[in-house]
């Protein structure tokens, strides 16, 4: 049986282990800027594109999201697929041969 206080001491420990992946998992990309440029809200690019504002907002501040998730912006903002790169950045690029 485990004694409590080393119990304690791991906590601390996977606490830090489940922040460090959720800073990893923050991307960069341009779409609060495309959707500024724009002058629209995010509410109403959220409703363009078919999304939750609250999913736009973690996009906007870094989180991942799915490619479809991804498409249905770019779409909205008025752009074409291959301009992917530029709302996303290079790491978006689909790769080929898996």
């Amino acid at each position: 049986m485990r004694s409590s206080r080393a119990a304690a001491r791991s906590i601390p420990t996977k606490l830090a282990d489940g922040a460090a992946k959720r800073a990893t998992s923050r991307v960069m990309n341009n779409v609060r800027v495309l959707r500024e440029e724009q002058l629209l809200t995010k509410a109403e690019l959220a409703r363009k594109a078919g999304i939750s504002a609250l999913t736009l907002a973690r996009i906007e501040g870094g989180s991942d999201c799915r490619v479809d998730t991804k498409r249905k912006i770019i779409l909205a903002l008025g752009l074409r697929p291959e301009d992917k790169e530029r709302v996303f950045g290079a790491r978006f690029s689909i790769r080929k041969g898996r």
